[in-house]
């Protein structure tokens, strides 16, 4: 085996940014924009489903929708790696 900077893991390098694995560093970065942009939206919205209307924070609303689709990212993932 040699020295590489990387490590080896089934044929393939890991790539890392200071040692920390760079799928780490992407996911700390993205959930740090993400907050900062929750935040960034405090004022509150009507929203309109159907049926009924409801007035809340628009940060709540961006969370919900980011909550789903994290979800929904995994649920598929897992699908994709079973075939």
């Amino acid at each position: 085996m040699t020295n590489n900077p990387g490590k080896q893991f089934g044929g393939q390098k890991k790539s890392e940014i200071a040692g920390i694995p760079t799928s780490i560093v992407v996911g700390v970065v993205a959930a740090l924009l993400a907050l900062w942009f929750l935040l960034a939206n405090l004022g509150k919205v009507k929203i309109q489903f159907w049926v009924f209307t409801v007035t809340a924070p628009l940060w709540i609303a961006l969370a919900a929708t980011l909550l789903i689709g994290m979800v929904l990212g995994w649920v598929l993932k897992g699908r994709r790696e079973n075939r």
